[in-house]
């Protein structure tokens, strides 16, 4: 039954768009249906595969963006020199369909009955697989604290900006804007750095869980930040995708 299941995950099969959302002027959500969607985690990715007319094929893997039981989904940055991403976010219309595999992965996860206090950071589009955790976390009734660090370049490329603007009970949501910033803003104003997260993260006496995702240089800097705190290493979990849209 388990090899069963993971050849069903692995294998390639056509997703439905039914619809789509601009997050911003780079990002976009895209709604799918799947005949045989296999229920997924929160944390984990789907593949997906596009064809040109002439047989060439291009894949890229994006985290999904929805809770476990919700349609899934995923959001999307637009790349200029992207061969998926342009398609994604400027062409596809609902009713298109494109290939998906997954869903896939097994350690960038969080599940309600981890237990602890959950602390979470993101730069731009890591941001996607994060939102699913706080969805999750408001599904289950998880009454374990939240708080997310959510670096952006200015108020305009936050990702889902009004759903983070209305954040549940227990959930506390932080940015900092790093390029520029809205007159009267009143919140942090800089990259992500050691002095930051002594201000926000949660102490590690708490034993929290902490969950990075973004471009690497973020990543390295809260990872090994947090390390610094005394967050046990193996209770610090990452995810990153390269120099691409560095904060």
């Amino acid at each position: 039954m388990a090899r069963t299941a993971v050849r069903r995950r692995l294998s390639w099969q056509l997703a439905t768009v039914t619809g789509v959302v601009d997050e911003t002027p780079r990002v976009r959500t895209l709604l799918l249906e799947l005949d045989d969607w296999q229920e997924h985690v929160a944390g984990q990715h789907l593949d997906v595969r596009l064809t040109a007319d002439d047989g060439y094929r291009a894949a890229r893997a994006y985290s999904i963006a929805s809770a476990p039981g919700e349609p899934p989904s995923i959001t999307v940055e637009r790349l200029e020199d992207g061969e998926v991403s342009p398609y994604l976010t400027e062409v596809v219309r609902a009713g298109d369909q494109f290939e998906v595999r997954g869903p896939i992965g097994g350690y960038f996860v969080w599940r309600p009955e981890d237990g602890g206090a959950l602390f979470i950071a993101a730069g731009g589009s890591g941001v996607v697989p994060l939102r699913a955790m706080l969805r999750e976390r408001r599904q289950s009734a998880s009454t374990a604290p939240a708080k997310l660090l959510y670096s952006s370049r200015s108020i305009d490329d936050v990702i889902y900006r009004t759903e983070l603007g209305e954040p549940d009970h227990g959930v506390e949501i932080v940015h900092t804007l790093t390029r520029s910033q809205p007159e009267g803003w009143t919140g942090y104003a800089r990259r992500v750095d050691a002095e930051l997260l002594r201000e926000v993260a949660w102490p590690s006496e708490d034993d929290p869980r902490a969950f990075v995702c973004g471009p690497t240089s973020f990543v390295e800097t809260v990872s090994a930040g947090l390390v610094e705190l005394g967050y046990a290493p193996s209770n610090v979990r990452t995810e990153r995708f390269g120099a691409t849209g560095g904060r």
